[in-house]
């Protein structure tokens, strides 16, 4: 079995907003609920199937059903696997519509940042990126400037989102001159930290065919944990040296084919393994590739995150991957800002990482293309 053309994502919101201290988490779920099912042309009578993960609250999907008015479910997925796990709920939703399980499906992200990183006596989040930044450039020569590229390019992008936190373009400079928060990383080599939300709607290729809006086919789809097993771990590589290579097998194309990708990006350093890991260039070479460019929109080899992503837009909940999925779709409906629309944009990767770089995480990739791709 597989989900190459089985399922399409037909409807996608992104919250409007950035800080919301007077709703619950619950009501922000509701909202972006609502706003993907407009986007469908569907109604929440319509859903039969309803992915979140924990930060929906109470008990998750029964808790959210019961909200929402999800009175026809046959189907629920709590997965959760951090920043990844609404890049997993796609490709599960998929599974599940060409396994006859469902046929239009509801996947919400919501919530509030967390209130702190740091455990009593433990690592931080940062510190644990940094000791993979430090430890690729020990390996490969890769240096801060060739990072505060990624930021640049997520820059150049974010200036054309009304919405995006940090709207203004930086250059490599500005980067490397920011306080460093976690040596070899800086501040502006860090994601935003957001409240906001998104949601997703796939549905069975039968739905799509009723439906007035473009859809998206859903063609491939991988995902991973990387862990340390109870031994020494490399810092050099990410799950999506797994999870990649599955979704371009079942989607039937390669790195050469993506117009566009949708890059989880927490930090600088996550963005630019995770590009070696999916095969856009060999291992250690992500710094060399990313300072020429290849980032950049509409035309560079491979354009990357053109709503300003995590480190320029938002990262609602700490969590990246349904952004990343709903940026992709913008694309491949020829709906992103025109400053930043890829031409022609066929065929859209979008990839989440949940956890931490520098001690266990988990990896999810997509694989999207055009409703006549």
């Amino acid at each position: 079995m597989t989900i190459r053309g089985k399922a399409r994502i037909a409807g996608a919101y992104e919250h409007p907003d950035r800080k919301i201290p007077g709703k619950s988490i619950a009501q922000v779920h509701a909202e972006v609920a609502l706003g993907a099912l407009a986007d469908a042309g569907l109604a929440v009578a319509d859903v039969d199937a309803y992915f979140c993960a924990s930060d929906a609250p109470g008990f998750g999907p029964i808790s959210m059903a019961d909200y929402l008015g999800l009175k026809r479910l046959r189907f629920a997925d709590s997965t959760e696997t951090g920043g990844s796990s609404y890049i997993a709920h796609v490709g599960h939703a998929a599974a599940a519509i060409a396994t006859g399980k469902c046929r239009v499906a509801l996947i919400t992200l919501a919530g509030l940042p967390e209130a702190g990183f740091e455990q009593p006596f433990g690592p931080t989040t940062v510190s644990m990126y940094a000791l993979a930044a430090r430890r690729h450039m020990h390996e490969y020569g890769t240096t801060s400037a060739q990072l505060a590229a990624i930021k640049v390019a997520a820059s150049q992008h974010a200036q054309h989102n009304p919405n995006a936190m940090l709207p203004q373009p930086v250059t490599i400079d500005e980067v490397l001159a920011s306080p460093v928060i976690s040596d070899p990383l800086h501040r502006l080599d860090c994601c935003v930290i957001s409240d906001g939300g998104g949601a997703l709607v796939v549905v069975a290729p039968e739905v799509a065919a009723a439906l007035p809006r473009q859809t998206v086919a859903v063609l491939g789809h991988g995902e991973s944990p990387k862990v340390s097993a109870g031994g020494p771990i490399d810092l050099t590589y990410t799950g999506a040296v797994w999870s990649g290579p599955r979704a371009f097998e079942e989607a039937g194309v390669t790195p050469a084919d993506v117009d566009y990708a949708s890059i989880y990006d927490s930090f600088t350093i996550t963005v630019l393994q995770t590009i070696e890991d999916l095969g856009f260039c060999a291992k250690g070479k992500g710094g060399p590739f990313v300072a020429d460019g290849a980032l950049l929109a509409p035309h560079g080899a491979l354009p990357f995150n053109t709503d300003g992503g995590g480190l320029c837009n938002n990262h609602p909940v700490n969590r990246g991957g349904m952004t990343k999925v709903i940026e992709a779709v913008r694309q491949l409906r020829g709906e992103a800002h025109p400053a930043v629309q890829v031409p022609d944009c066929q065929i859209a990767i979008a990839h989440g990482n949940g956890g931490s770089l520098g001690t266990r995480s988990a990896a999810a990739t997509l694989i999207l293309g055009r409703e006549d791709a």
